[in-house]
């Protein structure tokens, strides 16, 4: 599944980053690396960027960019 099918207040953990040498440079700087796991905070209002939580961190991620992130959704355990 990609990133940027996933749906506000879901969680999963980062299994791969694609794309441009420069443009997987920019994701891995920002933290997605493979393994870390992200919760989706919330959508901009148009649905670009998307705001998530990783390894403490708000990030930014414009839609576009988080086709090339490949990720397995996981259950959050509220309890």
């Amino acid at each position: 599944m990609r990133l940027s099918d996933m749906r506000e207040g879901q969680s999963g953990r980062i299994v791969g980053v694609g794309g441009d040498m420069r443009l997987r440079r920019r994701i891995l700087e920002m933290g997605l690396t493979r393994g870390a796991e992200f919760y989706i905070e919330k959508y901009a209002p148009l649905r670009d960027p998307m705001e998530l939580t990783i390894k403490g961190m708000h990030v930014s991620l414009r839609v576009n960019e988080a086709v090339a992130v490949t990720v397995e959704p996981l259950e959050r355990n509220n309890g």
